[in-house]
């Protein structure tokens, strides 16, 4: 039987971090036997609030690839692929914005609360303006059906499916697949300092290639419950980073809710919690360091890798690109 298509990637904007790991890395393992996975190289949406340093996203491509490879991602399962050597994406991306609306653009929750965030105001690269329909044509250009994504990017692929539908309607038949969001049940990963986003730029995130000492002085410096001040006192699991750490980490489950209840009652030391959450992060981190170090020897190999994959991708991209182009009756020369 045809194994379902799914396509996920990261922007080339710095090395992943352990958020990345919980929240897409661990699923994408697990796709790799049951699905036929497409993982891209994101530099050209890097770009989009990039532009002016775009040595950054050029030096990260190989700094991310290392670590697809580092955690276990199988270049022979999963094709590894760089977004701005498939030209077919570009020529998608530029024909669905002619099947949606500036107004629809701009009123895309994910879109607006990136916005907000990055404080554009009015001065809105248009590139990123412009990112679901770019996003549409990544997911199209594999017709892929699964997209595993954070739950504040789920607007995305509701609007991916909506371009697909205007194309199939204008096509008169059904020439894309529609896409499902997976959401991962991890969630998304609080920075150490307990804000809402951990990030490469905010400096409140782990690096999947983080020594032995980062990670030691990353935990003790976690937000925890400014309130708990004693040992004795009782403490807050809501908001608690390490809590929230432990839930996505710490494998005995069954352990994490004895802690808890503990925490909860009084008697608990921030310090304990800490030190299982360090041990945990220590064994997860270890062996992906080791591999990452390894292939980091020979990036040669690594370019290869992802020049492979690129070629692969290019001939999937571009035979999606000419179906769609003849199913609306672009003239073909």
């Amino acid at each position: 039987m045809t194994r379902p298509v799914i396509l996920t990637g990261d922007r080339t904007t710095g090395p992943l971090h352990i958020g990345h790991y919980a929240g897409s890395l661990k699923n994408r393992l697990s796709f790799q036997d049951s699905h036929r996975q497409f993982l891209l190289l994101a530099d050209t949406q890097a770009l989009t609030d990039n532009a002016d340093d775009i040595g950054k996203v050029r030096r990260n491509v190989l700094e991310v690839a290392l670590d697809y490879l580092a955690v276990g991602i199988d270049p022979a399962k999963t094709t590894i692929c760089l977004q701005s050597h498939l030209p077919a994406l570009a020529e998608l991306s530029m024909l669905y914005l002619n099947f949606v609306t500036v107004a629809r653009l701009e009123r895309n929750p994910t879109i607006k609360d990136e916005i907000r965030a990055r404080g554009f105001g009015r001065d809105i690269p248009a590139g990123f303006l412009c990112y679901p329909a770019a996003q549409a044509a990544d997911i199209t250009g594999f017709k892929a059906t699964v997209v595993p994504v954070g739950e504040d990017q789920a607007p995305l692929i509701e609007q991916t499916n909506e371009i697909v539908r205007r194309i199939n309607t204008a096509a008169g038949r059904e020439v894309l697949p529609e896409a499902r969001a997976v959401i991962p049940k991890a969630g998304r990963l609080p920075g150490i300092d307990g804000k809402a986003k951990m990030s490469k730029s905010g400096g409140n995130a782990i690096a999947l290639s983080a020594s032995p000492d980062e990670i030691s002085a990353a935990v003790r410096a976690m937000y925890t419950d400014p309130g708990h001040l004693r040992v004795s006192d009782p403490g807050k699991v809501e908001g608690n980073v390490v809590f929230t750490y432990l839930d996505a980490f710490d494998e005995d489950q069954d352990e994490v809710a004895r802690l808890k209840e503990h925490y909860r009652q009084g008697g608990l030391g921030d310090a304990v919690v800490k030190r299982r959450l360090e041990d945990i992060l220590q064994a997860l981190l270890a062996p992906i360091r080791a591999r990452r170090a390894e292939y980091a020897t020979d990036l040669a190999e690594v370019t290869r890798i992802v020049a492979e994959g690129t070629q692969q991708a290019r001939e999937v991209t571009e035979a999606t690109k000419r179906e769609v182009m003849d199913a609306l009756g672009v003239f073909r020369l």
